[in-house]
């Protein structure tokens, strides 16, 4: 019997469930509107709420029908089986200071610390150290010092073996770190790290977690997957949009190797025309176009609109970054960092002495495998050829100096077909409405100016 009421379970990134129900006709902003209630915060800022389609998580348009990513199953479901929506982070920051609320900053760290876990970047294991230290100093907060001095060998070696279980490798390592180097390794030099924080507090070490973060190579990160050939069986490229522009990776037999690494500056145009997808980079690169194929236009059209709106975000917060980065500065006076850099420094090299280097070549990206969608939403594909062949005919996405201020000179052409012949085009113009608008990353800047001010008063020097 079919209901005019569904219920849908929102997933967290810190492993905790929310559930609403709504309306048959009920769209998108309608659940993130129940997120936001029971959260108990006025707007999630760098969150959205995906979908898992084609083992891949697609972000919704949230001005869409719920109906559009579920199918005939939303027609026929009840309020028995609830369907599934993600909540998690759309768009990466390069400071968490960015992020106004402690509690959305939470979420994002989770989201952080489980993508940390399942990381396969081997060749910056000194970083997994670092952001072990800086995740316990956020989750147990100051580790007393071990016995110094005059004081007997044996009550040094019982003060090492209690800081040597009060965590669990497994809840800061990924897997094959722990298998590499041994959980005992582990407890004994992760300590040496989380000590050297002393007197960081936990909020602060969350930032800290989430600066260290940026810089793991699969981290911050959103992964699509793409075929090299139409008809290809494989999907072996995957599209990275990263924080600061758009990496293709090459995916050979389960680890993946970096074929390409471009900034938004980069980047002359971005076109989807159906399933394909061209990357053309600008001239100075003398690079040819590459041209890879996406599941279907569904995919393309979600692609398109997380890519846009990532670059927007970037341009949006590049002012607002060197605010932060100037209070970032005042505050490192207040605690002392130099022998926790000093310390990761030398357990670098007692890696390297330790015959257990790794390279490059060793480094994959784990992506999440579930379970495929049923056979009804193979029916919905057949769906989606004929949105593809109707709708999405072609739509391209421009860099130029008058959307984003990047290229110096506009390209001739900006489109392949005559957009005004596209309805769908207009929908999603570069010029559109964008989740994050550039008024409340100005009120975070004015934010971070008002602390900075205050700093200033209080005999603090900014410079």
């Amino acid at each position: 019997m079919r209901t005019t009421q569904k219920r849908v379970c929102i997933l967290l990134p810190n492993k905790q469930n929310l559930d609403c129900t709504v309306g048959v006709r009920a769209r998108g902003h309608e659940v993130l509107n129940s997120v936001l209630k029971q959260l108990g915060v006025s707007e999630l800022q760098v969150f959205g709420l995906a979908v898992l389609r084609d083992n891949e998580y697609l972000f919704l348009d949230l001005e869409q029908k719920l109906s559009k990513y579920f199918g005939k199953r939303w027609n026929r479901g009840s309020l028995m089986v609830p369907f599934i929506l993600f909540l998690r982070v759309q768009y990466y920051v390069e400071n968490g200071r960015l992020i106004l609320s402690s509690k959305v900053q939470q979420l994002y760290y989770a989201e952080l610390r489980h993508k940390v876990l399942h990381s396969e970047s081997r060749h910056q294991e000194a970083l997994f150290f670092q952001l072990a230290a800086s995740a316990l100093q956020a989750d147990v907060g100051d580790l007393e010092q071990t016995a110094e001095g005059n004081e007997e060998e044996e009550e040094e070696e019982g003060e090492e073996k209690r800081h040597r279980h009060y965590f669990l490798p497994e809840d800061y390592f990924p897997s094959w770190l722990i298998k590499r180097r041994g959980r005992d390794f582990l407890l004994q030099q992760c300590p040496v790290l989380h000590i050297e924080l002393r007197g960081v507090t936990r909020s602060q070490a969350v930032l800290l977690f989430i600066k260290e973060a940026g810089d793991l190579q699969d981290g911050p990160v959103t992964f699509y997957r793409m075929k090299q050939e139409k008809k290809g069986l494989r999907s072996s490229i995957l599209l990275g949009v990263a924080l600061k522009g758009v990496r293709i990776y090459q995916d050979l037999e389960g680890k993946l190797c970096l074929l390409y690494d471009f900034s938004w500056t980069d980047i002359d145009r971005l076109t989807f025309q159906g399933s394909r997808f061209e990357i053309a980079a600008v001239g100075s690169l003398c690079l040819p176009k590459l041209v890879y194929y996406t599941p279907s236009a569904f995919h393309s059209k979600h692609v398109l609109r997380h890519l846009r709106d990532s670059h927007r975000l970037h341009i949006d917060t590049r002012g607002v970054v060197g605010d932060i980065q100037q209070l970032d500065d005042t505050e490192a006076s207040h605690f002392y960092k130099e022998a926790y850099v000093c310390d990761t420094t030398r357990l670098t090299h007692r890696l390297q002495s330790n015959s257990l280097t790794s390279s490059m070549s060793d480094w994959s990206v784990a992506v999440e495998t579930v379970t495929a969608w049923s056979k009804e939403e193979e029916e919905e594909e057949e769906e989606d050829k004929v949105f593809q062949e109707d709708a999405l005919n072609i739509c391209v996405f421009m860099l130029t100096v008058a959307e984003f201020e990047l290229c110096v000179d506009e390209p001739v052409e900006l489109f392949v077909d005559n957009p005004a012949e596209l309805s769908w085009l207009a929908e999603l113009a570069v010029d559109g409405p964008v989740e994050l608008p550039s008024s409340y990353w100005a009120a975070v800047g004015v934010e971070m100016k008002q602390v900075l001010r205050r700093r200033a008063d209080e005999g603090v020097s900014v410079d």
